[in-house]
């Protein structure tokens, strides 16, 4: 059954209108991107279709290549490269909200960046955000790839980074593919290890955030463990 034979109060476009973006599942905001679905599929059943092919998480689905995107049934190039500039736009958006302000007044800023920045991710990267002496945000480095470890991420090169940047202070943030929040031992000695490298140079480690698909972003400075 299309979806223009729906009852009204059904309808992705007219919920969202009705009662606002955040009231939508993650297949009916997909849906009102494609606009349209293939024959047999109403375009609700095509964005289930797609985000079951990333196990149904919208974060990997919109972090994948837009050549990938391109082959999937329903996308094709044109609405690959939308969904694409659309995810970019709203990390610069985002980005552009966190300039000029105090980011340790602004948590909630910072967590869903990150978590646009790094969610979907296949792979563990391990950055930081640079802070002046203001807590103003001066830039992100993506610093390390792979699986981290304290031996895989050298303090010396996070140390050159914050000198390059004369930053004050920074967030440390990796993510964690398997989808768990939770640090392990070897995050915690990393931490440490980092603090104590940066305190040398007078930059402060204000916080370390594990980001993990959808969960809510784990803040180290929250837990105790800074």
């Amino acid at each position: 059954m299309a979806i223009t034979d729906w009852p009204e109060n059904e309808r992705p476009r007219e919920r969202l209108l009705a009662l606002g973006p955040q009231a939508l599942s993650d297949a009916e905001l997909l849906a009102i991107f494609l606009r349209v679905g293939v024959k047999g599929k109403s375009a609700v059943d095509l964005a289930r279709e797609l985000l079951g092919r990333f196990d149904g998480s919208l974060a990997r689905l919109i972090d994948a290549s837009p050549k990938a995107l391109a082959k999937l049934p329903g996308l094709g190039p044109a609405k690959a490269v939308q969904l694409a500039a659309t995810l970019e736009f709203a990390r610069r958006a985002l980005q552009d909200s966190m300039q000029d302000r105090d980011l340790l007044g602004s948590p909630s800023a910072v967590r869903d960046w990150l978590r646009l920045k790094l969610g979907g991710l296949p792979h563990e990267v391990f950055g930081a955000l640079w802070l002046d002496a203001r807590n103003r945000l001066i830039a992100w480095d993506e610093l390390f790839r792979g699986t981290l470890t304290q031996a895989s991420v050298y303090p010396r090169e996070v140390v050159k980074q914050a000198l390059a940047h004369n930053a004050a202070a920074a967030i440390l943030a990796h993510n964690h593919p398997s989808g768990l929040a939770e640090p392990s031992a070897a995050d915690e000695r990393l931490t440490r290890s980092l603090k104590e490298a940066l305190a040398l140079v007078d930059v402060r480690v204000v916080d370390h955030f594990i980001i993990a698909g959808r969960a809510t972003p784990l803040s180290f400075a929250e837990r105790g463990l800074l």
